[in-house]
């Protein structure tokens, strides 16, 4: 995706729909990227709706504790988390909520650190166990139909790369890909940093009993859980800005251009708004965080994470057949359609099973 940024040499690619046109023209480019992009975009920012809620609900707990004076629901939770983006929603652009973005990445290695650090002082629980989580096979089966889809789900960052690199200013001698290269190497490292000492430490301490969130596992040291939560809180509202920003800029140009509605605050107010209501409400319905991870993660990550992409390098570079780059870039079309076709089978068997026992705005 960086590389294709300026594939053609004096034009830039600044949306993943631009290139889309290039590699498959006009309308078709259209009609592939842009949907799938925009199912990305929504599914994430109700996700992290719900992680935000339920990260301000475990805050509330932990610092409240016994004195907490009834139970507060879930979705009012979601409410308070969602509030903060009928503000923060209408920033200009990618370069306005740079501060927030940057305070996002900061929070995240931070919130993982707390949860690998506690789980390892708090030790190995009694009766850990490091089987299956589920009972049968085709529990296990569909279990893990639903993990390539948590897997899918941490690679999302591909569906606004473009729009990232468009902010980088660029040069016939200093191209942006240079800057670019750097940056995405060094948010790999820190996805690193922040996925795998929790992924190991948190099975090594919890086995198959953690938490979708390992925070949510976790209660003592009270302040430092309650920290945790918090920046868990920071870092989704600016994700949720991230994933936001390219669709407000996709839906305005279309209400501008092809409906000729007149670019004003008014409009921006009421269609920003709107969608933030609308992402809010879903994740007040469909609290599942797991299973939302799973279902998404494959119907929606997998197409314009791993074989999109792909195709358009294949379709615009057009590498020798049995090339290192073709067989490269098939085998992850074969992966990625595989997923995008498995994935979401489990995710979907995951919100069936954790909606037999819930009700409504619970």
């Amino acid at each position: 995706m960086v590389e294709m940024h300026e594939v053609v040499p004096g034009k830039r690619f600044d949306r993943y729909h631009e290139l889309g046109q290039h590699a498959f023209g006009g309308k078709l480019g259209l009609y592939i990227v842009v949907p799938q992009q925009v199912i990305v975009e929504v599914s994430l920012c109700i996700v992290y709706m719900v992680t935000g809620g339920r990260s301000l609900m475990k805050f509330h707990d932990v610092v409240c504790g016994d004195k907490c004076i009834g139970d507060i629901k879930l979705t009012y939770f979601i409410m308070i988390f969602g509030s903060v983006h009928f503000v923060l929603s209408h920033l200009p652009n990618f370069n306005s909520i740079s501060g927030v973005s940057l305070a996002a990445a900061v929070m995240s290695l931070s919130y993982s650190t707390i949860a690998w650090s506690a789980s390892l002082k708090k030790g190995v629980q009694p009766d850990v166990q490091y089987g299956y989580k589920a009972k049968s096979t085709i529990g296990t089966v569909f279990n893990f139909l639903s993990a390539l889809g948590d897997v899918a789900f941490a690679y999302s960052g591909h569906n606004v790369v473009l729009e990232i690199q468009a902010t980088i200013p660029s040069t016939p001698e200093k191209p942006s890909k240079g800057p670019m290269w750097k940056g995405v190497v060094v948010a790999y490292i820190v996805v690193a940093l922040c996925y795998f000492p929790v992924a190991f430490i948190g099975y090594w301490m919890y086995g198959n009993s953690v938490s979708d969130n390992i925070l949510v596992s976790l209660n003592k040291p009270s302040w430092l859980i309650a920290m945790a939560n918090l920046f868990v809180v920071v870092h989704v509202i600016g994700s949720y800005q991230i994933y936001a920003m390219p669709f407000f800029d996709m839906i305005e140009t279309v209400l501008v251009k092809k409906l000729n509605f007149t670019p004003s605050f008014m409009l921006r107010f009421v269609t920003r708004n709107i969608y933030v209501a609308t992402t809010m409400f879903l994740g007040i319905c469909f609290p599942f965080f797991g299973g939302l991870l799973g279902f998404f993660g494959g119907f929606a990550f997998a197409p314009t994470t791993y074989f999109l992409p792909c195709v358009m390098w294949l379709s615009i570079h057009k590498p020798k057949r049995w090339s290192l780059s073709w067989i490269c870039n098939w085998i992850c079309i074969f992966f990625g359609v595989a997923l995008m076709v498995l994935s979401p089978i489990g995710g979907l068997r995951s919100i069936i099973v954790q909606a037999k026992d819930y009700k409504f705005f619970s």
